[in-house]
């Protein structure tokens, strides 16, 4: 090779280079954090060190039931002391009576004192007719509006049960403060033949919250290890999410397996391996 020709080949490769390192640079640069939260009772009975476990572990946001009034204050003490925030708490009602409404009205004025914009629901009927439960999630989602906060269903029987139902329920509400949440263990858990990549697709439209939970696709069965440890395909889960633009809360859950008895230590380090897992994937804040 003579000069010319190994200055001219020198040329080609750094114009190479060039060009590709742009399309890394943006490829890295499109993807948002998703904030990550991590549910208090993935420690079962050892709650006492879940705030100090999950501020550990890197992250920044927590799950939680919904508390009592008087207990909103100490809540934002120990959020402050732990540099964490509730991303989204649980609320509780009984939505087969007309006391449900109220019921949610004060929740929801509690999210409002503890900062979080979502509240998780888990949607049953309890023998009431699904319009009269729909009609009274609409009115909860009027008052949800004025606190701004989002209420989200749970991917429960029988107005999550999966990506249809989700659908079904979504238009029967019709109102832009009820939304999903995702639940990527509860698909096949509740359901035959399906996943939840494909529930997801269903439903995504509506999707305001997920929780990341793996499962064995075994219809009721209580297997639910830390992530990356069973069926679920998360990386083609996140796929879908990033490609729809969504930046919305990630709970991870982590409930165990029917038969075996976790210690803390075992907790510690499904939670710790689940997280280690997540980034792996893609990218939280």
């Amino acid at each position: 090779m003579n000069s010319l020709s190994g200055f001219m080949l020198l040329v080609v490769m750094c114009l190479g280079f060039g060009l590709m390192e742009p399309v890394m640079a943006a490829d890295s640069s499109n993807e948002v954090p998703l904030p990550l939260a991590c549910r208090l009772a993935n420690y079962g009975p050892h709650q006492d060190i879940a705030l100090a476990h999950i501020r550990d572990m890197g992250l920044k946001y927590v799950f939680i039931r919904i508390p009592k009034p008087d207990d909103v204050a100490g809540i934002l003490e120990d959020m402050n002391a732990y540099d964490l925030q509730v991303l989204v708490v649980r609320g509780d009602t009984n939505l087969s009576l007309e006391t449900a409404v109220d019921e949610l009205a004060a929740q929801l004025e509690i999210c409002e004192k503890l900062g979080t914009h979502y509240m998780f629901l888990s949607p049953k009927r309890h023998g009431a007719s699904k319009e009269v439960v729909c009609e009274r999630l609409r009115r909860a989602g009027d008052i949800a509006a004025k606190h701004d906060v989002t209420i989200v269903l749970e991917t429960h029987p029988d107005l999550g049960t999966n990506g249809a139902v989700h659908m079904e329920t979504m238009h029967a509400i019709d109102h832009p403060n009820v939304r999903v949440n995702f639940d990527t263990g509860n698909i096949t858990y509740y359901n035959e033949d399906t996943d939840a990549v494909s529930e997801l697709k269903v439903c995504l439209d509506y999707v305001a919250t997920v929780e990341v939970k793996d499962h064995n696709a075994v219809l009721e069965s209580w297997f639910f290890p830390a992530l990356g440890e069973a069926k679920v395909d998360f990386s083609a889960f996140f796929k879908v999410l990033r490609e729809h633009g969504y930046t919305g809360p990630v709970t991870l859950e982590v409930e165990g397996i029917k038969g075996i008895e976790w210690s803390v230590a075992d907790r510690k380090k499904a939670l710790e391996d689940s997280v280690a897992y997540l980034r792996s994937i893609t990218s939280f804040k």
